[in-house]
């Protein structure tokens, strides 16, 4: 009984954290529904240190990685920064629509898409990512940097698109 109420609680916010990261309904739904139960079968090792809610979300979107990892290999980038221009900072501050990000975030990359996922959505720094993704701080920081510049440009090129529709 007590499961079921833990469920109900937490499934929408899990769901939505393995989608954002797989980009697919299917697996996003059998990544939440393997981690709860690994949650269950494992929840003598809760410690309370943080909320419960955090606790299974780690364990949420380890299983997601798990699936992207045997989906395809990830393509390793070199650690060199690139800041952003000004143009680029200009255009997530602009008046970007949410239906361009979302169909932005399935087209890029999946190492970008997750990265983004990881610290805009869920709210892991760097340091946190890095461990996860078992990269370097610094090569989390570039993919991220890569990440936002690649998002902006193709809501660019959407938003482009959808211009030239009503043109």
């Amino acid at each position: 009984m007590a499961q079921l109420e833990i469920y109900k609680l937490y499934y929408k916010a899990m769901y939505n954290t393995a989608l954002r990261i797989l980009n697919n309904q299917s697996d996003a739904e059998d990544v939440m529904q393997d981690s709860f139960i690994v949650a269950f079968e494992r929840i003598e090792n809760y410690r309370e240190e943080g909320s419960f809610g955090g606790w299974l979300k780690r364990i949420v979107v380890n299983n997601a990685l798990d699936i992207v990892r045997k989906q395809k290999p990830t393509t390793q980038l070199n650690e060199q920064n690139e800041p952003m221009s000004t143009e680029q900072e200009y255009c997530i501050e602009s008046d970007c629509r949410l239906e361009d990000i979302k169909k932005a975030m399935a087209k890029i990359k999946n190492e970008y898409r997750i990265i983004l996922s990881l610290f805009l959505f869920e709210g892991y720094d760097h340091e946190e990512i890095a461990s996860i993704l078992q990269i370097s701080y610094g090569l989390s920081r570039t993919r991220y940097s890569r990440a936002r510049q690649s998002l902006i440009s193709t809501i660019r090129e959407l938003q482009k698109e959808r211009e030239m529709k009503w043109a």
